[in-house]
């Protein structure tokens, strides 16, 4: 120890004070540690990705550039794995062989981020027993694998703790990385290792950590010839890194008693930037004069003006030092509000600010350049962050010498970052304030990777930034900002990331694509594996390091790996296979693994690999070669397997023919090139199996026999329709195919699919056409008919075979083999059809429809005899033969569109189509002569189409097209068959003749002799609810009434309802019509639409009494007893109809109403019949006890007492005899009088509530929102003029009256100024404009009120009424009282009835936003 402190009190001279203890501390840690491994070179990222194509042009915003900087030396940067280490390349560290301290890494969930166990969690284990995994994997891990790598630098981190134990070096405080890496501790040392961890120099000593404090910021220039050290306590030291001496010592750059936060050199050696804790920024100018080294000092920002505490120099790698913008020496700069980008030369100069907005005051402030390649260019991105958001700033220089800087997009996060690295142009690594690292793809902003570093124990700046060695004079927000600082704990050189811990180093590395697929493999991770190696074969991965070179080399290389990844792949997947006995689970297990086998294969175009020796492999197990094979069947059906084996081939069918798996193995064949099978067997299996498609194609192309698949089809089909036999659904299937092959042969298409090869076509139509027209199938019997193929097809579907032809002669060319062909197929088809009776009329129709097409076209060449379409039209019309009389006529109808009609004589066709009763064809005739008046004729005939005859005689009346003379015989037609019109439809007939006949109404119905018939056209005609537009009809009252006559006669049930809503009629003759039917209740309703209440009454009542006589006197004797609910019915229309009419009569008319109704029902109970009164006694007294309850409302309660006090029935009686009718009229009147009661009491009480909110509103005081007028903006006090008062208003504003006068809110009104609060009247001046009003004293507040300009109350009245309104929104009760209280008058009397006029516009229940409040009136607060 003494001579620890001897040596340490020698050293204190800066000049000398290097190598002694350089010395001395190697030789300990050499006596102590065996030698650090030599390690080999890692992959080094390029700064700069070549393929500028990848990167988005739009992201930037960049124009094209004519001539682009001259940059091929980046932009063609080389990075070969295989690269020797060179040291002038950034990376310096060798780590390959560090593994026991390596982080596996592997994407995390989010939740694991303050969980340092989740790596254990996250480790995967295989379990032969249940061949699952036990994990989950992420999807980024799924997708990207492991990008990074952290490696514990276990050479250094050793050291590092050693030189704390040995010499009291302290703790770590700073690193900064190049080719060396310095590390500078809390006694003021700086220890330099070189690429091999070997320590090379330690500077500085204890005596001199102890003067200046610990090594708070570190710094190394372009070539790592000089080092930049910056002390807690202010100093700064500069020094040689090849001999280890002190050049320079600073004490006076800055003001004392500040922490150097920063140190960087710039790209000039003679220029450096400094930081300190009081937020001030400095250039540091290095000279040497006369052998004498200086250091020259300007401020280049004061923290007096905002503390700055993050200072990024943009740095230039050599290759780009003849950038445009080095020239400028730009520095970035974060304070605490804003950024700032600055440039030092060639004269200081601010180039742009840009602030942070709303942020978290604790959060650091991160500033990082890179230069970006896009298109042909390369210019330097900015990143800066401070929270969550990271912001780009692409900064360019255009040809003035100008700076420009122009947004990217931003990168959004869901956490606060304390550290962000570019480590190449599309990749940058974040670090969270939970120290989890975040690997992100710039332009897709992806995830790819999150790693928790919390093991490495980063050390903080704290201390630093609170400027503890100076007595902690800094500013609140600066040390807050502190806490999180980590500024020189991490340092990034050449694509590797260094992190300083509190006993250790660690770097972060890109893994190579290889590292990465080995990775997964180590995992297991084998589909996953495959899946990333595909991505770096497409193009498509992220963060990619190692691939080099043309596209199609590094294809080419990774297509090498995946063939060993699939090799591997297929033994591991036979080497785990489970149990042999166990079907099911070895086919799931199978199912899962070989299709990603087969799948890469084919996608590599490694047809040799999937067939050779991966089928080879599958081979071994039944189940894993079928799982193969079928995997094959989606490629073989998209034709995007082409050259399959015939071994392959050959299993293939085997297979799905064991599995039945029939419709697969026809969908495959047809996709295969069969040449190298055994054709006759897959023919005969395919037959077996009835896959007729599979087996034409095999004869198709596996030997060019297009007429034997025909052959084998015929010879089934064709004897069942030969004998007239019905086909199976097999046959049906068979036909129907064989159909859909022949038009694919003549048409030149290959069946089932593709086409034949071109030189084929001709051939192959010829060869069938030739097999169609053959006179005799081969082996044919004895007895066959001639033409046997055609025949067949006719047979089969008539229809269909002649659209075949009609395609096929569509294809011909016009030369003489085709006309030929044409004309031959044609006389065949005549000579199978005509001449036998066999077929039926449709299809000799479709036949003639066919040939009258192909005769119709312009450029026709064939022949048909015309006496065949006689034939024809005499075989169609034949009037003996009844049956299939639509289908015949449709048939021949078809014929004639299709251009038939020039085959026949038109005035023949139409007597033989009249005489067959084929009128549509008499209509398709008349049409073409334009007799559109003999068309209505046939409408009338066809039983099928009578009442379309309505829409066509429209049509033609109101369509323009026709001329005036075709409309006019058309409409007198329709005049002539009128009667039989409405016969077919009287409400159509009503709703045509309303249209085009309406004024011809009257005279129609003087012709029409059918009484019914009449009174349904009129129904049709006069009833709204039939839908005609009585507007249209022009009729006399007359009308009306004979329809109602008639009415009466057919439907007296409807005579009531339908009188309500006809309109033109007259009373007295509607009256006599109704009463000569003895129609009581329509007579009642017109003689009090009449007017005569008494007579409506009298009707009613004698109905009502014929009723009740029926029922008591002649109830023993007549069979027809009315029931008793029909006269309680007529009761209630009689008491409805004295309840509308006893609003309007005086007591002595009611009395004539009310009294002879009671009367009328109290009479049968005076009978002595005690049979009639014991069955009917109950009934008869509760309709008495309704006429009672219902007349109490109109007649004086002493005079129906009396009234029934006379009547012998209930005089004579005990009191109980009416004791339910009094006390149902005092039950009437007790609840009357109660709700007088209440009524009067809740007025009352609303008149007292409303009357003392009036004088509370009067006498409560007004509170201004501000002191200052709403209009000038100034203080209430702003003068003191006579004429200016002060103005103060309810809803709180305040005025002088000179402000309120300018903008002429005032108003003289009868001496008195009213007022108009000049806010709230600009606020509603799409409404009702309110006025203030209010009395106004001199220097005094006065309350002013809003009052309608009719309003009567004084200006405090009315203030106070709409402080109560806005107090109690809604309708009064009063108002709702008298509302119920109106007499509305009318017909039709109810609670909620507004009756038509003004009175409905102003009725509170006809407000949208009316609501019934059941809740007293709120109090008011005294």
């Amino acid at each position: 120890m003494e001579d620890e402190m001897n040596m340490e009190s020698q050293n204190l001279d800066p000049d000398q004070g290097s190598c002694s203890a350089t010395d001395e501390l190697n030789q300990q840690l050499m006596s102590q540690e065996a030698p650090s491994p030599k390690l080999s070179v890692t992959e080094l990222s390029r700064e700069l990705d070549s393929k500028s194509d990848l990167i988005d042009d739009k992201e930037f915003d960049i124009p094209q550039v004519d001539t682009p900087p001259t940059l091929e030396s980046i932009l063609n940067e080389t990075d070969d794995e295989e690269e020797p280490f060179v040291l002038e390349d950034p990376c310096l560290l060798n780590i390959d062989n560090i593994d026991t301290h390596s982080y596996d890494t592997s994407s995390v969930a989010s939740s694991d981020s303050g969980d340092r166990t989740h790596l254990k969690r996250q480790k995967a284990i295989w379990h032969p027993q249940s061949m699952v995994w036990k994990k989950k994997l992420h999807d980024s891990f799924s997708v990207h694998g492991s990008v990074i790598r952290v490696s514990l630098l276990k050479g250094i981190s050793a050291q590092i703790a050693s030189a704390a134990a040995k010499v009291d070096a302290g703790l770590p405080t700073a690193i900064a990385a190049s080719s060396l890496i310095a590390v500078g501790t809390s006694h003021g040392l700086a220890l330099i290792f070189d690429p091999n961890q070997a320590l090379r120099l330690c500077l500085g000593s204890t005596a001199v950590g102890a003067q200046y404090g610990a090594i708070s910021a570190l710094s190394i220039n372009n070539d790592c010839s000089r080092l930049l050290c910056g002390f807690a306590k202010g100093q700064i030291t500069m020094w040689d890194l090849a001999s280890g001496k002190l050049l320079r010592s600073i004490t006076d750059a800055h003001p004392p008693g500040t922490a150097i936060l920063h140190i960087k050199f710039t790209d000039d050696p003679t220029l450096a930037i400094c930081n300190d804790s009081g937020g001030s920024v400095f250039e540091l100018s290095f000279k040497r004069v006369m052998g004498v080294r200086t250091c020259e000092s300007r401020c280049l920002f004061s923290g007096s003006k905002g503390e700055v505490c993050c200072i990024e120099p943009l740095h230039a790698k050599a290759e780009l030092r003849d950038h445009p913008i080095t020239q400028y020496s730009l520095l970035a700069m974060a304070s605490l509000t804003k950024i700032l980008v600055i440039g030092l030369k060639p004269s200081l100069k601010v180039w742009m600010t840009f602030p942070y907005g709303r942020m978290d005051p604790s959060s650091v402030p991160l500033l990082a350049w890179h230069f970006v390649a896009v298109q042909t260019s390369v210019n330097p991105v900015l990143a800066f962050c401070r929270g969550d958001v990271v912001h780009f700033l692409l900064v360019k220089r255009d040809e003035s010498g100008a700076i420009h800087v122009t947004k990217q997009k931003q990168l959004h996060l869901h956490y606060d970052l304390i550290n962000f690295t570019w480590i190449n142009s599309r990749t940058v690594v974040l670090l969270d304030s939970v120290e989890k690292l975040h690997v992100i793809d710039r332009q897709t902003q992806e995830e790819l990777e999150t790693v928790e570093i919390s093991e490495v124990q980063l050390v903080y700046n704290s201390s630093h930034f609170k400027s503890l060695a100076t007595g902690g004079n800094v500013s609140q927000a600066l040390a807050l900002v502190g806490e999180k600082a980590c500024y020189q704990s991490i340092s990034n050189c050449g694509g590797q990331i260094f992190y300083l811990g509190t006993k250790s180093v660690h770097v972060m590395t890109l893994r190579s694509w290889r590292e990465r697929i080995d990775h997964l493999l180590k995992q297991e991770c084998l589909n996953e594996a495959l899946a990333l190696a595909w991505s770096f074969h497409e193009g498509k991965a992220k963060a990619v390091v190692g691939l080099s070179g043309d596209e199609h080399k590094r294809k080419a290389v990774v297509a090498d790996r995946m063939v060993e990844i699939l090799i591997h792949y297929a033994d591991r997947t036979m080497k785990k296979c489970p149990d042999q006995g166990k079907i099911q689970v070895m086919e799931q297990y199978f199912q899962d693994m070989v299709p990603v086998i087969v799948d890469y294969c084919l996608l590599l175009q490694r047809m040799d690999l999937l067939f050779s020796q991966m089928y080879d492999k599958m081979r071994e197990n039944s189940v894993a070669k079928g799982v193969f094979l079928e995997c094959l069947e989606p490629y073989i059906l998209s034709d995007k397997l082409v050259g399959i084996t015939a071994q392959i081939m050959k299993d293939l069918l085997l297979h799905f023919q064991d599995k039945n798996l029939m419709a697969n193995m026809e969908a495959c064949i047809v996709h295969m090139d069969v040449t190298s099978l055994d054709i006759q067997q897959v023919v005969l299996m395919c037959w077996e199996n009835h896959l007729y498609d599979a087996m034409i194609y095999v004869y198709n192309s596996g030997m060019n026999d297009f007429i034997t698949p025909m052959e084998k089809l015929f010879k089934v089909i064709a004897p069942p329709l030969a004998a007239g036999k019905s086909l199976s659904d097999e046959q049906v299937i068979m036909g129907n195919k064989l159909l859909v092959y022949i038009s694919c042969s003549l048409a030149g298409r290959a069946y089932p699919l593709g086409n034949i090869p071109e030189d084929l076509v001709p051939l192959v139509k010829n060869q069938v056409f030739e097999f169609l027209i053959r006179l005799h199938s081969a082996e044919a019997p004895v007895d066959e008919e001639v033409y046997p193929y055609v025949r067949t097809l006719l047979h089969f579907d008539t229809r269909e075979f002649l659209n075949v032809l009609a395609l096929t002669f569509e294809d011909f060319k016009n030369d003489k083999q085709a006309v030929e062909y044409q004309q031959r197929i044609v006389d065949i088809l005549l000579k199978v059809m005509v001449e036998n009776s066999d077929f039926t009329p449709s299809q000799v129709g479709c036949l003639f429809t066919f040939l009258a097409r192909q005769l119709a076209k312009p450029n026709n060449t064939l022949f048909v005899n015309r006496t065949l379409f006689d034939q024809v039209l005499e075989f169609l019309c034949s009037p003996d033969d009844d049956s299939r009389h639509s289908e015949r006529q449709q048939v021949l109808l078809e014929l004639l569109q299709a251009g038939g009609i020039v085959q026949f004589e038109e005035s023949k066709l139409i007597q033989m189509a009249e005489k067959a009763e084929f009128y549509q064809i008499c209509e398709f005739m008349y049409e073409r002569e334009h007799c559109y008046d003999k068309i209505i004729d046939c409408y009338l005939r066809d039983p099928l189409r009578k009442e379309e005859v309505f829409g066509y005689i429209h049509n033609i009346l109101s369509i323009p097209g026709y001329s005036a003379e075709e409309k006019q015989s058309v409409w007198q037609k329709a005049m002539k068959h009128i009667e039989e019109l409405l016969s077919v439809s009287p409400s159509k007939a009503a709703d045509m003749i309303s249209v085009h006949f309406s004024d011809q109404i009257e005279q129609i119905i003087q012709t029409l002799q059918d009484q019914h018939l009449l009174f349904q056209f009129l129904k049709s005609l006069l009833d709204p609810r039939e839908g005609i537009n009585q507007d249209l009809l022009q009729l006399s009252p007359s009308v009306t009434e004979q329809f109602i006559e008639l009415l009466c006669q057919y439907e007296p049930d409807q005579v009531l309802e339908t009188l309500q809503f006809l309109e033109v009629y007259r009373l007295e003759e509607t009256i006599q019509a109704v009463q000569k039917y003895q129609l009581h209740e329509a007579s009642s309703y017109l003689l009090e639409k009449k007017g005569d209440i008494h007579g409506a009454f009298l009707v009613m009542l004698e109905w009502l009494q014929s009723k009740l006589l029926t029922l008591t006197h002649e109830g023993e004797k007549s069979t027809e007893v009315p029931s008793l609910k029909n006269i309680e019915d007529t009761l209630a229309k009689t008491i409805a109809l004295c309840q509308r009419n006893s609003h309007n009569l005086d007591q002595q008319q009611r009395e004539a109403l009310w009294f002879p109704l009671l009367e009328a029902m109290m009479s049968p109970q005076r009978l002595s019949n005690s049979t009639v009164l014991c069955l009917y006694s109950d009934f008869l007294k509760n309709l008495t006890m309704q006429i009672l309850n219902n007349m109490a409302a109109f007649i004086a309660l002493p005079l129906i007492l009396q009234r029934i006090l006379q009547d012998p029935v209930y005089g004579r009686g005990k009191l109980g005899e009416i004791q339910g009718l009094v006390l149902g009229m005092l039950d009437s009147f007790n609840y009357e009088q109660t709700l007088l009661e209440t009524t009067t009491n809740l007025l009352n009480r609303d008149l007292h509530w409303s009357l003392r909110n009036l004088r509370a509103s009067m006498a409560r005081g007004l509170n201004p929102k501000q002191d200052y007028c709403c209009i000038c903006l100034q203080q209430y006090k702003r003068r003191q003029e006579s004429a200016d008062q002060i103005i103060v208003f309810s809803c709180g504003h305040l005025y002088h009256s000179l402000c309120l006068l300018s903008k002429d809110c005032g108003i003289d009104s009868k001496g008195q100024m009213r007022w108009t609060c000049f806010k709230c009247n600009a606020s509603n001046r799409s409404g009702k404009l309110s006025e203030t009003s209010s009395e106004v004293k001199k220097g005094t507040t006065l309350s002013l009120a809003q009052t309608s300009s009719e309003s009567l109350l004084d200006p405090q009245q009315a203030q106070a009424f709409d402080q109560l309104c806005r107090l109690y929104r809604g309708t009064s009760r009063l108002a709702l009282l008298t509302e119920l209280s109106r007499d509305h008058g009318g017909e039709k009397h109810g609670l909620l009835h507004v009756s038509q006029g003004d009175a409905a516009l102003n009725s509170v229940f006809q407000n949208e936003t009316f609501q019934l409040h059941l809740t007293p009136p709120p109090l008011l607060d005294e």
